[in-house]
């Protein structure tokens, strides 16, 4: 007697380990002669800066009301909070991370429907025979390339160089000046990276990235470390808070992942692309750009569940989405 095929269910519980696990990156200081260079860096060190703001937003009743509005112009606004900037003397910033590349890409870390994590591997396999993550990890691959990583940083740099070491390599992959615009650029250095990136997802090889990113801004130039969030800040009290470690600022490893997952143009045509996020989240102009029927769980449901086949584009979304990691559980 031939047993029913068991019927496939959406998980209530279902979570995913971060498969890209990036460092916090610490920021020197130093000149551009000493880039690839161990010595002539310094830690770039928080300022505590004040200053006398000017008023620029209004409630609607001063903006009626010209007398009001006049008084509240000429109060004085106090600004206080942390600043970085490069040293007169040098002209560089240099941000330093590692970067593990993990496999088990379609394992879920909490799954409460055997079934399911068992069609979820069927898949994964399929398409690992199929594309090994090659097309994922180029991807990666020109966001390490580009530096994307630095954000703010590169905006109007002279020169941007990118040095990535791994044991793997007898030296490290240097690139110069690469594109933010292409994330598909292709040529030896970023094959040997790509390769790299690609061996750690499938879980070939272990694999640990040194990454140096050099920036070329200009002495005594402002730089951007990321800024903490502090809730419910005391009227008076210091309102931006840079972050930090042991006195050296920094870039929090959740941005540089967000960086580097900046790879999903496939929700459109001619599109710039934006973080791997499973509705297409885009927190600072406040829209989703996957919420009809391109989004990661009805992806998932027409593949894993109903055992439909998607378009390749798709396939390469939802396993960028598991190897973002996060709670995708179905409850009430």
């Amino acid at each position: 007697m031939v047993k029913d095929k068991p019927q496939i269910e959406m998980p209530s519980v279902l979570a995913f380990d971060r498969k890209l696990e990036p460092s916090d990156a610490l920021m020197y200081s130093g000149c551009w002669e000493s880039t690839g260079k161990n010595e002539g860096w310094q830690a770039i060190k928080l300022i505590d800066r004040r200053n006398r703001g000017v008023k620029s937003n209004f409630k609607k009743e001063v903006l009626e009301n010209e007398e009001e509005l006049q008084k509240q112009i000429e109060e004085p606004n106090p600004v206080w909070g942390d600043d970085a900037a490069l040293p007169h003397q040098h002209d560089t910033l240099k941000v330093s991370f590692t970067l593990r590349v993990v496999g088990g890409v379609g394992t879920a870390s909490t799954c409460n429907k055997t079934s399911f994590q068992d069609s979820l591997i069927n898949v994964t396999e399929e398409y690992t025979k199929r594309d090994g993550f090659n097309e994922l990890a180029k991807r990666y691959a020109n966001n390490i390339a580009n530096g994307r990583f630095l954000w703010r940083n590169r905006v109007g740099a002279e020169s941007v160089k990118i040095s990535v070491a791994h044991t793997d390599l007898d030296t490290p992959c240097v690139f110069d000046n690469y594109s933010i615009r292409d994330i598909e650029h292709t040529d030896t250095s970023l094959g040997n990276l790509t390769e790299i990136i690609a061996k750690g997802l499938r879980g070939d090889a272990y694999a640990l990235l040194h990454v140096d990113a050099y920036v070329k801004l200009g002495e005594a130039q402002r730089v951007w470390p990321s800024q903490e969030m502090i809730m419910n800040i005391p009227k008076g009290e210091k309102s931006r808070h840079l972050f930090s470690l042991n006195g050296c600022a920094a870039i929090h490893s959740q941005k540089i992942g967000n960086a580097l997952r900046t790879i999903d143009n496939w929700y459109g045509e001619d599109v710039s692309p934006i973080a791997v996020e499973p509705y297409g989240s885009v927190t600072h102009k406040g829209i989703a750009m996957r919420k009809s029927k391109n989004d990661f769980n009805t992806l998932i449901n027409k593949w894993v569940i109903k055992g439909e086949e998607i378009l390749e584009n798709e396939q390469h979304f939802v396993m960028a989405v598991l190897i973002r990691g996060g709670v995708f559980g179905e409850s009430d």
